[in-house]
């Protein structure tokens, strides 16, 4: 249970700041939507809406469904996946994934979301079972620690001195 609390909490969280980072202002989600069309997609403005209000219902459903909300995270972030990795071959461009900054996308966003998308899964399967208030507590903190290193890695690759596209 401790598993399927963690994967949740870490998912959520994860695409939480996704939303929120897009929608934190006007000027955000006006370049997230730039980012959308420079990579290919139109219409950019409503797809970018429709992205933001998939993350945002995943985080609800997990919260509320949290099987549906694994089956959902993990379509989103296989659709994601798989539109990173096109763009890759087509040779790049940048995403506005958390709204903030506009690292160039890399093979290390791939693995991220396979990452994310694994997390999904172990968390669909994990069995159920009674919970203490403390192992939840470790579930939460851990994951919010692991949600926080997923939403920051851009900028601890660039701390570290990783090159932006490997």
């Amino acid at each position: 249970m401790y598993v399927e609390i963690g994967c949740r909490v870490l998912l959520g969280a994860v695409l939480l700041a996704a939303a929120v980072g897009k929608v934190s202002g006007r000027a955000a989600f006006r370049e997230f939507a730039r980012s959308v069309r420079d990579l290919g997609y139109r219409p950019a403005g409503p797809l970018a809406a429709a992205v933001v209000a998939a993350e945002f219902g995943t985080v609800a459903l997990l919260a509320v469904f949290p099987l549906a909300g694994f089956l959902s995270g993990a379509a989103l972030l296989l659709a994601f996946t798989v539109a990173i990795a096109a763009n890759l071959r087509r040779g790049g461009g940048t995403c506005r994934c958390f709204g903030r900054t506009a690292t160039p996308l890399g093979r290390q966003h791939v693995w991220r979301n396979a990452f994310l998308i694994g997390s999904a899964v172990v968390g669909a399967l994990a069995p159920a079972g009674p919970v203490s208030p403390a192992g939840a507590g470790l579930a939460v903190a851990g994951a919010l620690v692991a949600a926080a290193l997923v939403v920051m890695m851009d900028e601890v690759r660039y701390l570290f001195g990783a090159p932006s596209r490997t």
